[in-house]
């Protein structure tokens, strides 16, 4: 059965196409916000009850400025078949 020539891309264009992605929501941080981001990342080890009620709040606030939501939704196929939030 003769291959079928851009099979084994597709997935590398779909890791490109989410880096890309990414790439343009993380430079919506500044170099300080994105420092500070990665330590409080690196300190939790994923276990948020490693962190203190202040760095909590600065993880949320540095998530919400990443739109991870929006991001998600460039992904998807259609992008954005997904119903917005009502809230």
């Amino acid at each position: 059965m003769p291959r079928m020539p851009g099979r084994k891309a597709v997935p590398w264009m779909l890791l490109i196409e989410a880096a890309l992605v990414m790439r343009t929501h993380w430079s919506r941080l500044d170099d300080r916000d994105r420092r500070e981001l990665t330590r409080i990342v690196k300190k939790s080890h994923g276990l948020p009850n490693h962190l203190t009620k202040n760095e909590r709040a600065e993880l949320a606030r540095l998530v919400r400025r990443l739109d991870l939501i929006t991001a998600g939704r460039k992904l998807m196929p259609f992008h954005g078949g997904v119903r917005p939030s009502r809230r």
